[in-house]
């Protein structure tokens, strides 16, 4: 199929077998796998994969390319989702769900979001992205890379990057670099936050102005005092935080009446 790349689709698709192969063998799909994979494009992936599961969900927003898929395979085999992956409802498909994606890099970050929203309906999910993406949502506090991403998607999933992908392996060739990620949903039995939307308000709050120490950055939220009986050091910024402190943060002003 001849496709002309839609920049507004964020569209550069992955081409070297290699590169492939290695996504697959990391994947490691079984039989028995709910499967689902987000962007396929021209099908780099997707005909590897159905070598390996008898059926597969995919969800492609661009309708040449959902149209191009279903001529090339048979529809009990692979079922196209012609849409918005941030749209999309992944409660229509069966769960666990194993999530696998060359994701458009101009949306990637509010899509990480989404999913770690309905991280529980996840077994793993696999992921493409740019490189600079991979690092900020592995890195570790006190760190350049370690901000508001890694908080918000480490409180939910264990992530590992897996290997990394020239531009070359694209085509058209990306000006960035990319790689591929693993996430696993943590199961909490601990460390939980009691008001999910307050910490990631708190979360949010903190790294908006991310040279602020944190007597600063959540007065809005919070006194000095109160930041002594979380056990955090007022001086700090949000970058030398751990998840946990940061859920500590949280819960303190969950059990608070009242707010400064």
């Amino acid at each position: 199929m001849k496709h002309v790349p839609r920049k507004r689709f964020g569209q550069n698709f992955l081409v070297d077998r290699g590169v492939i192969a290695q996504i697959i063998h990391a994947i490691n799909p079984k039989p028995t796998d709910n499967l689902v994979e987000i962007g396929p494009g021209l099908g780099a992936l997707t005909g590897p994969l159905l070598e390996r599961v008898p059926q597969l969900h995919v969800i492609e927003l661009d309708r040449d390319l959902a149209a191009h898929l279903r001529e090339r395979y048979p529809p009990e085999r692979l079922i196209v989702h012609e849409g918005d992956a941030l749209r999309f409802d992944l409660a229509l498909l069966p769960a666990p769900l194993r999530v696998v994606g060359n994701l458009p890099y101009n949306i990637s970050t509010p899509l990480l979001f989404h999913f770690g929203a309905q991280a529980g309906r996840f077994s793993d999910l696999h992921f493409m992205l740019q490189r600079e993406v991979v690092e900020r949502m592995v890195a570790q506090p006190s760190t350049k890379a370690y901000g508001r991403l890694s908080v918000m998607l480490q409180y939910r999933f264990r992530m590992e990057k897996l290997l990394a992908v020239p531009s070359s392996a694209f085509q058209p060739a990306p000006k960035v670099e990319s790689a591929v990620v693993r996430l696993v949903p943590v199961l909490r039995s601990e460390g939980m936050a009691r008001d999910e939307p307050l910490f990631e308000e708190t979360v949010r709050q903190a790294f908006s102005h991310r040279r602020k120490t944190l007597r600063n950055a959540l007065s809005g939220l919070m006194s000095e005092a109160d930041l002594h009986r979380a056990g955090i050091d007022p001086g700090l910024r949000a970058e030398n935080l751990s998840v946990d402190e940061f859920v500590a943060i949280a819960n303190l002003l969950a059990g608070q009446t009242e707010r400064p």
